[in-house]
């Protein structure tokens, strides 16, 4: 039979190891804890990978399916038909509240903004043409449409905001033209008119 004060003794060893291994425990989950938080002087920071920012809208929850139509200096041209090419790039064609809304649970969820965005992921000189085209139209009254032309690097800078009308299916227009230097510097601004569709078919075949 073993000695009382044995059993102690093994009960107070017992005791120190488990207190040892809570409090190593306890210092790794500090240390990783630690690890995980972010310098506050970072917080809000947004690494964004876009140079400009082409936005083009029309009134909330409207029918009407406008679409842009960019073409860089190079002559490649974004829209609909060809979302991607070169440093450019639809992010999404907004065809009015078609596919704006999903069924969930029995609940309808509805997207009401109508908008279209085109990034420029890099810098290039040249010409840039930002036209407008009425896909589908619903109504007689002229469609008011916004577009706004942003430099997003390294500060945010508006470089055109204008307010168009489009007057019917087919319709197309020019909303701006603008050029770039080499540094990315606006040296030329103006609304000439271009047919990019035609152009951008003719293109295709």
């Amino acid at each position: 039979m073993r000695h009382p004060s044995l059993n102690r003794h093994h009960q107070e060893e017992v005791f120190t190891d488990l207190l040892f291994n809570a409090l190593l425990g306890f210092v790794f989950m500090f240390a990783m804890a630690f690890l995980l938080i972010s310098d506050p002087e970072k917080q809000g920071d947004i690494e964004t990978k876009a140079e400009m920012l082409i936005t083009v809208r029309w009134a909330d929850q409207h029918p009407d399916d406008v679409d842009a139509i960019v073409e860089d200096p190079n002559g490649d041209i974004i829209w609909y038909y060809n979302r991607d090419s070169g440093l450019m790039h639809l992010d999404r064609d907004d065809r009015g509240v078609f596919a704006d809304q999903i069924e969930r649970g029995g609940e309808r969820i509805i997207n009401p903004i109508n908008q279209e965005t085109v990034t420029l992921r890099g810098i290039q000189s040249g010409e840039y043409v930002v036209n407008l085209l009425h896909y589908k139209a619903n109504y007689k009254a002229p469609l008011p449409v916004t577009v706004k032309v942003e430099r997003l690097n390294p500060k945010v800078n508006l470089v055109y905001y204008g307010e168009h009308f489009l007057t019917g299916a087919g319709h197309e227009l020019t909303a701006v033209r603008f050029s770039l230097d080499d540094e990315g510097n606006v040296v030329d601004l103006n609304q000439l008119p271009k047919d990019l569709v035609t152009q951008s078919k003719a293109k295709q075949k």
